[in-house]
């Protein structure tokens, strides 16, 4: 009997209620909207039984990938032999504890997070109104933009680790660092939630700055195209999209791939691109830039198999 067999066995037993779905695109579930067939795709509504469908992985001998939006994604073109776990019915988003905190579980969009703050009247979560993706993801990787980053407001994550169970990890214990953190080096590892300390201000300010950052994004940012954000690390001392432009790489393609004309930070899907077009891409501007200028890229996009 492979996994499958025996996952949905048990999955039927145990956990009737939560979606699965077989076989199921993950171009329709990454941000590049590139990627195969996963072999089982679970939709868990709570920490609870997210939990226990890994633990079901586990006895079954299933490869788990747990996932938020897909907006950091490249999944293979092959699809995956594996069960597919995705967060966003962890959605539950709240005021914390403590006076000036927010609780958001790891499914709940950084946009919706932001919106919140807002209406909460909480300061410093701008930053993130824009950026897309989620809460999970965003801590793991210290999502950042126009100066903000998630260290300035993470107060402490709760996540499960296999062969520990549930910890609850301070910001100092979770080594923020540029676009990693404690948890990028444990990918075994899943964000349950997270507690943001903010501060008070004015929600009419508050959404302007975030109306100001928004514009500023669509001006610069091919958002009308399929991609996965900034497709490079910014390496030390400059930028990866300035490197891109100064090689004279703005335009270039692999299949449907672009390197975008207007960031050339992005590679953008112009339509009918699969995940090898991305990846063949990606690869070409590595060693182009690294033959011109002697930088070696690092891509922010995380590689799935």
């Amino acid at each position: 009997m492979d996994w499958v067999t025996a996952f949905d066995n048990k999955a039927a037993a145990y956990l009737p209620d939560v979606a699965l779905l077989r076989e199921e695109p993950m171009a329709k579930h990454t941000s590049f909207r590139t990627g195969g067939p996963a072999r089982r795709m679970a939709f868990p509504r709570s920490g609870e039984q997210l939990v226990l469908l890994l633990s079901l992985a586990e006895d079954c001998g299933a490869r788990p990938f747990v996932m938020g939006s897909g907006t950091n994604l490249l999944a293979p073109d092959q699809g995956l032999d594996r069960l597919v776990i995705i967060t966003s019915g962890l959605s539950r988003l709240e005021m914390g504890a403590e006076s000036g905190t927010l609780l958001a579980e790891s499914g709940v969009s950084l946009a919706r997070l932001a919106d919140f703050a807002c209406k909460q009247g909480l300061t410093g979560l701008e930053f993130v109104h824009g950026i897309p993706g989620t809460v999970g993801g965003g801590v793991c990787m210290n999502a950042g933009a126009y100066g903000g980053e998630m260290k300035q407001v993470v107060s402490s994550v709760s996540a499960l680790f296999p062969e520990e169970g549930v910890r609850v990890l301070t910001g100092e214990a979770l080594a923020f660092g540029y676009r990693r953190s404690f948890l990028t080096e444990h990918p075994e590892a899943v964000v349950l939630s997270a507690v943001f300390r903010l501060s008070p201000g004015d929600p009419e300010s508050i959404r302007e700055t975030q109306r100001s950052l928004m514009a500023r994004r669509k001006a610069s940012q091919p958002l009308e195209w399929p991609s996965a954000g900034s497709t490079f690390k910014r390496p030390q001392g400059g930028f990866a999209g300035t490197l891109i432009d100064q090689c004279g790489l703005k335009g270039l393609r692999a299949g449907g791939a672009q390197v975008s004309e207007k960031h050339a930070g992005f590679v953008i899907n112009r339509g009918g691109a699969t995940s090898a077009d991305v990846r063949e891409l990606i690869r070409q501007v590595q060693a182009q830039v690294f033959e011109k200028t002697g930088v070696r890229l690092e891509p922010e996009v995380k590689f799935v198999d």
